[in-house]
């Protein structure tokens, strides 16, 4: 009975903020402003998601990004206060963390809207509305996690990294890390790539959705864009392309091998890039 009644309600909420997006002046109606605000809540809570993986493949729920944006326009600017710090935003700052189990070192910040999983530890760091951030992972110091991404269980963002967000067009696929991946330093993810599970970007690894991504750890090289496989380890590259004014090198990804089956997930995802000699 309780998840048909999930059902139902997530039935009724999407109605709501599928008409709100269709016709704004309905952003005036509590109803409707009551709906919005239970998705946000539910993306706070990790109760709903704005991607889920089905399968093999990851779904974008395009209602949650609707809801996500449609949440700014009902929202009022308020100060707020934590220390001697302030604050002037239309978004609450998350809360509770330690009834959430999760590790918050200064100056960390998550807004309201995010889903941090018990087991998370955040370094410095900025969790953007939308995201969801699951159990284990470590996010590292000046780290970033945009609005919507997706992050999995036992994720290192290393110090500096950029996981872009995304909340138009609604149809855009959010950035995916997948399970036990590790992410170097000043790494850059953005535009919906999906790097796939227990993957190791090397340092300074630049992702977008036109990015080459090119294996060359066969005979030949094999081209692709915007989704790492499972298990590669990567490093920054660059290919010679010509333009009218001459010939430049414009940035890569390299896929350059697999980590070994004896590979610790936990402990030993630096020594992986030792093994391809690659920076961290």
């Amino acid at each position: 009975m309780i998840f048909l009644f999930y059902i139902i309600k997530m039935k009724d909420l999407r109605l709501a903020v599928e008409q709100a997006w269709e016709n704004r002046k309905l952003l005036n109606e509590p109803d409707i402003q009551q709906a919005i605000r239970d998705v946000i809540d539910g993306l706070d809570q990790g109760k709903i998601r704005v991607a889920q993986q089905k399968g093999t493949d990851w779904v974008v729920n395009e209602w949650v990004k609707k809801a996500v944006i449609l949440y700014f326009p009902i929202q009022k600017m308020e100060t707020t206060s934590a220390g001697p710090l302030e604050f002037h935003d239309k978004i609450p700052l998350k809360k509770g963390f330690e009834a959430l189990g999760v590790r918050v070192v200064p100056h960390a910040i998550a807004r309201y809207g995010s889903f941090i999983a018990k087991g998370v530890i955040l370094m410095p760091s900025y969790i953007n509305i939308g995201a969801y951030v699951d159990t284990g992972t470590l996010v590292d110091t000046w780290a970033t996690v945009g609005s919507c991404a997706q992050v999995g269980k036992n994720v290192h963002l290393s110090g500096g990294v950029g996981i872009g967000g995304v909340l138009e067009p609604v149809q855009a696929a959010p950035v995916i890390i997948e399970d036990d991946c590790f992410i170097g330093s000043r790494c850059i993810v953005v535009e919906g790539v999906r790097i796939g599970k227990e993957a190791v970007l090397g340092a300074n690894v630049v992702l977008t959705a036109s990015t080459k991504i090119i294996d060359v750890s066969g005979k030949e090289p094999v081209e692709t864009h915007g989704y790492i496989p499972p298990r590669s380890v990567v490093i920054p590259g660059s290919f010679d392309k010509k333009f009218p004014a001459g010939a430049y090198h414009v940035a890569c990804a390299l896929i350059i091998g697999k980590r070994k089956e004896s590979t610790d997930l936990k402990t030993s995802l630096n020594q992986v890039l030792r093994e391809f000699d690659v920076s961290v």
